[in-house]
């Protein structure tokens, strides 16, 4: 389970972790040089795949209560071995879960061009060793690791010791504490006192609360730096065995990754005092049938800071994605964009204004199941230093006869033709007093 030992690897192979309790969910390994008995180089190349299994299309179902329901579960899983594709031992695992993959011929071909990646990787990899020798090479990735810890440090030679409860929808809190011990240059994150796993998906695999540490103080940096594993040296982390933030197998994890990883931003840049929220979710919206299948995540509104305004209908934080153009989204699906727009004075008021959320509006010429996976629909993003919280989310179905249906911040529904499915995204929490006021707009 996990990232493969230097001494599991039989080289050349690649192989297949995809097993979200664990730390490598969707990286395809590749051990380099690929005819060296001990490898010298790991790549890896990490791939969203539309489908893979589980309750609902596009595998990211609302009301999972354990692992299995979530897709297929690939526990290191020899991808290549001596050169060749295992493409028939892969297909036969896509297809013969309690809950398969709906379309493996797309992940067959996502899987050979994260191949094809990592062959280029391998290449390139080759060719600055060649050219500037192995001990250069392996010198500079030290060197590179060895400034972004300086970096990091500091950043931590500058803060102060911190603490923060961030509620979420479901009732579950994480908590953090941040001590700052500036003579060392270190800093000690601890999450005792965060909720217990849940019998919810948003339980979030230890591996998640690493990445977004890493990325909040990497974020704290102002020299141009690589996200490297050296930003982690001066940070050690507590996370509770058993809490949500480090669940037992088979915690169900499909919201960790996309849902709670953002409330965890969050929660750290609030007991740093820096920033508050971001709208805390990516509003995870799938729609399918055995035929098509399809998930997109949806911009909001960005925090403010002491000196910054937040950003209008922006992907936050832990997002790393962008939206289908419209053009290629109508053509390849039976759907319509009817709406993207700016969600007005969604952004909450304060000397910096949060960013303000979108609405999206989404009408289906076919029947299919959709589903969304979104937070703060209940609990507002936080705003700071005396600033105002951004205004929740809401998510509803306009039904071809005009009847409206709201749902909650999780809900699957059946759509048929004509019906329209709308997400009004949250706005980013205001930094600081003095601005008026503003019109809250709600909808439907």
């Amino acid at each position: 389970m996990g990232f493969p030992s230097r001494h599991e690897l039989n080289p050349p192979l690649r192989d297949l972790p995809q097993y979200p309790i664990t730390p490598s969910p969707h990286h395809p390994i590749t051990p380099s040089p690929p005819h060296s008995p001990t490898p010298l180089f790991y790549l890896a190349s990490r791939g969203h795949h539309a489908d893979i299994g589980g309750i609902t299309p596009g595998s990211m179902p609302p009301y999972s209560t354990s692992v299995e329901q979530e897709g297929v579960l690939l526990d290191n899983v020899k991808l290549v071995d001596q050169g060749h594709f295992q493409e028939v031992e892969i297909r036969k695992l896509l297809s013969s879960d309690p809950y398969p993959a709906r379309n493996p011929d797309q992940n067959i071909a996502d899987l050979q061009a994260q191949i094809a990646a990592n062959k280029r990787g391998v290449q390139e990899l080759q060719r600055i060793t060649h050219h500037y020798g192995l001990e250069v090479v392996q010198a500079y990735m030290g060197h590179v690791q060895a400034n972004a810890t300086a970096a990091v440090q500091k950043v931590i030679a500058g803060l102060q010791n911190g603490q923060f409860t961030y509620p979420m929808d479901d009732g579950s809190v994480i908590q953090v504490r941040i001590t700052v011990d500036r003579r060392a240059r270190t800093a000690h994150i601890d999450f005792t006192g965060t909720s217990p796993q849940q019998n919810t998906n948003l339980n979030a695999p230890l591996a998640i609360g690493q990445a977004v540490v890493l990325y909040v103080f990497r974020t704290l940096v102002d020299d141009e730096i690589p996200l490297n594993a050296g930003c982690m040296t001066p940070l050690t982390l507590t996370i509770p065995e058993g809490s949500m933030l480090n669940p037992h197998y088979p915690a169900a994890v499909v919201a960790g990754n996309v849902e709670t990883s953002q409330a965890i931003a969050n929660a750290l840049y609030g007991a740093l005092g820096v920033m508050a929220a971001a709208q805390g979710t990516m509003n995870n919206f799938t729609f399918g049938d055995d035929q098509h299948q399809y998930y997109e995540t949806i911009c909001g509104g960005s925090g403010a800071g002491a000196d910054f305004d937040g950003t209008d209908a922006i992907q936050t934080h832990m997002t790393n994605s962008r939206l289908t153009d419209p053009e290629v989204l109508e053509w390849r699906f039976p759907v319509l964009v009817e709406e993207f727009a700016l969600r007005p004075n969604s952004g909450g008021q304060g000397k910096h204004r949060g960013g303000n959320g979108v609405l999206r509006r989404i009408q289906f010429r076919q029947g299919m199941t959709a589903a969304i996976l979104s937070g703060h629909r209940v609990v507002p993003p936080f705003g700071l230093a005396g600033g105002e919280p951004g205004q929740v989310g809401q998510n509803w179905v306009v039904r071809r006869d005009g009847t409206v249906e709201t749902l909650e911040g999780k809900g699957e529904v059946q759509m048929q033709p004509g019906d329209t499915f709308v997400v009004a995204t949250p706005g980013g929490g205001g930094y600081g007093p003095n601005r008026p006021h503003s019109t809250t707009q709600n909808y439907p």
